[in-house]
């Protein structure tokens, strides 16, 4: 196995979604937006209590500096009131915003949730182009990091940059109503601050995309490199798939050390300029205080507001890169999201109303890619009750034609027919309730063999899923499992051999009782005796049912009512095996270089 470079799932700035309907996600129920509302409003709580307080101890300071200079001395009792009532608003303060961080953690959660439910959703109906062209890493990548991070930066625009804005909003409005010549001073080391801080979110934005583009590419590879581990080591590939690995950390790298530059540097400049800004106003509100035309208490007031203008500023600037790095782990949700989908599972009455049995292919054409053009106009049909295999060299198309009759991938014209009506007008459900698949490469999902076996038939008894092994020929060896049906297996097999699984998913598929089979190279990658076995219940499998078979071993089709050779996507010859092999032509040139299991060489 050779790793693949995962730079096909997105070219820079290919993807650049409105991140709006994700954000809506976050509101999506009552609730949600109750919490938000409550959220904001806490957030402005917790500032206003906040803004108050420097103003008391100004008022503290005033009746001490006026009680020192006049004969009555400092009024105590006063000043501990103020005193006492700052303490109880910091209180206050300090309440509502434990409350917002609740309340933003229970929003960000919740966007979380709703996002992977739709992720989830969205994958069951992805068409195959899309999964063709990015890597199973990077869809994992989508659903687990982008969805978390933005969770996270939702959380923190509900709490940092939201607090933030509020008290950069109320300390402007306080220090305005103090003093409107230092206020112009103070704003305009803010408008700086804001223009260096856009100045650099503008250059981040893009790293954090290749940053995240970059985290998709890698975990691409990692996934790979544990899927196909024994295939890395068999083949002495694993040096390879180490620096490929490297090279896309490398990039990973490079990319996370620029965005986290870019970002980092906001934060030091904000708080130089917010310095240089305290400076002036302590200078000159002491002048103004010399001059008479504000108290001592009201110039404290006004450096402490200054003071406390530096903090959330720099929380703006800090958090605009955070917010940057959620936008595009969000735009990259998003793409996954409005990538048009297949249309959802109807209900079983929805299907049309026919029972199909009769397969038709009119006039197909189609490619994988725009450029290659793999079926120019094929057209054949399987008859009701009809066998037809379908044989040829590696790349004739045959996989193909069941990814086309599956819906797994749409013709560019043309039709596919079931009992007439055309597959594009049938939901997904309602196509793969009338026509059932054994893969080239079985798949079994987590769970106990019978919960396989009854996949898709989550009502069938125990007795229909031992009659289903029985006629798959699978109950020998499942009874022989250290826990018979209950045994778990995976997606690896769990201890089952390839052929094993192969019976298994034949077992499915007798459950299922289709009025269509495919059966996709079901007989590779077995041994002979368990060859036999698949042999023996396919063919128990396809009495009655229009059939459509796939294998390079030509000895499994020779009772086939049809059969099709098809080169480079052609049907090249097509008739019965008696026929075809006295004919002289590719079939009887193929049948002729069998060996003595039956494979062509």
């Amino acid at each position: 196995m050779v790793i693949r470079r995962a730079d096909r799932a997105a070219a820079p700035g290919a993807e650049a979604p409105s991140v709006r309907p994700a954000l809506r996600r976050a509101a999506a129920t009552a609730g949600a937006r109750a919490r938000l509302v409550a959220c904001l409003l806490l957030s402005a709580l917790s500032v206003a209590l906040s803004l108050v307080v420097p103003r008391l101890l100004g008022a503290v300071t005033d009746l001490v500096v006026t009680g020192m200079r006049g004969e009555g001395g400092v009024d105590l009792p006063a000043a501990g009131r103020l005193l006492l009532v700052a303490a109880l608003l910091v209180l206050g303060s300090s309440a509502a915003a434990w409350g917002r961080g609740l309340l933003a953690q229970s929003v960000a959660q919740g966007a979380a949730y709703r996002l992977r439910e739709a992720v989830s959703a969205k994958l069951s109906r992805l068409p195959m182009a899309y999964l063709d062209a990015h890597p199973r890493g990077d869809v994992l990548s989508r659903m687990t990091n982008d969805i978390e991070n933005t969770s996270t930066t939702l959380q923190q625009a509900l709490t940092q940059i939201t607090a933030a804005v509020l008290t950069i909003a109320g300390l402007f409005a306080a220090m305005l109503w103090l003093s409107p010549a230092l206020t112009v001073v103070a704003l305009g080391m803010l408008v700086l601050s804001a223009l260096v801080t856009r100045g650099l979110a503008r250059r981040s934005r893009p790293q954090y995309k290749a940053q995240w583009d970059a985290m998709g590419e890698v975990n691409a590879l990692v996934e790979e490199a544990v899927t196909g581990h024994t295939e890395l080591v068999a083949g002495g590939r694993t040096d390879q798939a180490e620096q490929a690995f490297d090279e896309r950390n490398r990039v990973l790298y490079r990319a996370g050390l620029r965005a986290q530059f870019h970002a980092g540097v906001m934060g030091p400049a904000t708080t130089f300029i917010g310095s240089l800004g305290y400076v002036l106003v302590a200078v000159l509100g002491g002048l103004r205080a010399a001059n008479g035309d504000l108290s001592v208490g009201e110039v404290q007031a006004f450096v402490t507001y200054t003071l406390q203008l530096g903090g959330p500023a720099s929380a703006v600037a800090s958090a605009v890169g955070v917010l940057q790095s959620g936008l595009s782990s969000a735009r990259r949700v998003q793409a996954l999201l409005e990538t048009p989908g297949t249309p959802p599972p109807a209900p079983a009455t929805a299907s049309g109303g026919a029972t199909s049995k009769q397969v038709s292919f009119e006039h197909i054409r189609f490619g994988y890619t725009p450029d290659r053009v793999l079926f120019e106009d094929l057209s054949f049909a399987a008859r009701p009750g009809e066998t037809v295999a379908i044989v040829g060299p590696t790349g004739a198309g045959k996989s193909t034609v069941v990814n086309l009759l599956l819906g797994f991938h749409a013709p560019w014209s043309g039709r596919v027919l079931l009992d007439g009506t055309d597959i594009a007008s049938l939901p997904r459900a309602a196509v793969h309730r009338q026509v059932r698949a054994v893969l080239q490469e079985p798949w079994l999902f987590t769970g106990t063999v019978a919960e396989n076996i009854a996949y898709g038939a989550d009502e069938a008894s125990d007795d229909a899923i031992r009659r289903a092994a029985r006629a798959a020929c699978a109950d020998h060896f499942i009874e022989a499992l250290p826990h018979g049906y209950a045994t778990v297996v995976g997606p690896d097999g769990g201890g089952l051999s390839t052929g094993q699984m192969q019976l298994v998913a034949l077992a499915r598929v007798f459950l299922a009782d289709p009025e269509v089979l495919v059966l996709d190279e079901a007989t590779s990658a077995v041994d002979a005796r368990t060859e036999v076995r698949i042999r023996e219940a396919s063919a128990r499998l396809r009495r009655g049912r229009t059939s459509i078979v796939i294998a390079h071993r030509l000895e499994t089709v020779r009772d086939a009512d049809t059969i099709l050779v098809m080169e480079e996507g052609r049907v090249v010859e097509r008739g019965g095996h008696d026929e075809l092999a006295t004919r002289g032509g590719r079939y009887a040139a193929l049948y002729a270089g069998l060996d003595g299991s039956g494979e062509p060489v």
